[in-house]
């Protein structure tokens, strides 16, 4: 049994958060949307086109999303289209994401690439939870899966595929790496956060905030019902050298799989795979 859609299975949430704040002109506050670039409105495109994953998303909604008129958003879809960043499905007419895409992320792999090192431990990792293990890297104020192993459990939770991305404290992954960042960058990325949000901000920031605390005091991450219902999640950060979050490692199961003690079993497991994990790719043995 796996969870991945609808009656049965849990599909990726997409972020409802990406709309775009228009900019203000000088002293007398009066915004000036048409300064954001094409450059900048067509990568908020294919962010959200990458948060929706293989099922794309329709014109009208990445409209929706970014605060931009329907014209302009086809407009800027048909040029990536041209270039083949962006493909339209038939006969659903949604956008998806494009060759291309992939095409430039296999050249950047080895750049910015971390599963080599990362892979094996978190495949015995996986057989051994017997639940489904992410590795989640941070863009921007985004989560974005860049692997997944699934164990061998019978009921497996899939709710995030690689190449989904999320914002930062919305998965457990995200949120340990937001916990972790340093004290300004953290309330910087907060404030972004919150600035995406369209409604109910004030309660959003107060629970993201308590979230927070609640990682950096325990040293993990605990999410129960906060993107799909019946799903929890434990994470840890991933530091590098100088002790700044690169990714994150987190075990996903169904709320029945993740009582207290195991919650805090899988904590304490995945805190010392972490570090096996960092010392290897810091080159002090495996």
């Amino acid at each position: 049994m796996e969870f991945s859609g609808c009656a049965m299975c849990i599909e990726p949430a997409i972020p409802n958060a990406y709309r775009p704040r228009p900019r203000m002109d000088g002293m007398n506050g009066a915004a000036r949307p048409d300064e954001t670039g094409v450059l900048e409105r067509s990568i908020q495109l294919l962010k959200l086109l990458a948060a929706a994953g293989k099922h794309g998303m329709a014109l009208t909604r990445l409209s929706a999303a970014t605060g931009l008129a329907n014209s302009t958003v086809h407009r800027l879809l048909g040029q990536l289209c041209a270039q083949g960043m962006v493909v339209q499905h038939d006969p659903s007419k949604r956008y998806a994401l494009g060759p291309l895409v992939f095409e430039l992320g296999l050249a950047a792999s080895s750049s910015f690439d971390p599963r080599d090192r990362c892979a094996p431990f978190l495949r015995r990792l996986a057989e051994e939870v017997r639940d489904t293990v992410y590795l989640t890297m941070r863009s921007g104020s985004d989560a974005v899966c860049v692997d997944r192993h699934e164990g061998p459990s019978p009921v497996r939770v899939l709710t995030l595929d690689v190449g989904s991305r999320r914002p930062l404290g919305m998965g457990a992954g995200g949120l340990a790496m937001l916990a972790y960042a340093q004290d300004s960058e953290r309330e910087e990325l907060i404030q972004k956060l919150c600035k995406r949000r369209l409604g109910r901000r004030e309660q959003f920031e107060a629970e993201l905030r308590t979230a927070v605390q609640a990682c950096r005091r325990n040293g993990y991450a605990f999410i129960r019902n906060r993107v799909n219902p019946g799903v929890s999640a434990v994470g840890v950060p991933l530091l590098n050298s100088l002790d700044q979050p690169i990714a994150a490692v987190s075990v996903a199961a169904i709320d029945a799989r993740m009582r207290p003690a195991r919650v805090t079993a899988l904590a304490a497991l995945l805190q010392q795979r972490v570090r096996v994990i960092r010392q290897s790719m810091l080159g002090h043995g495996a």
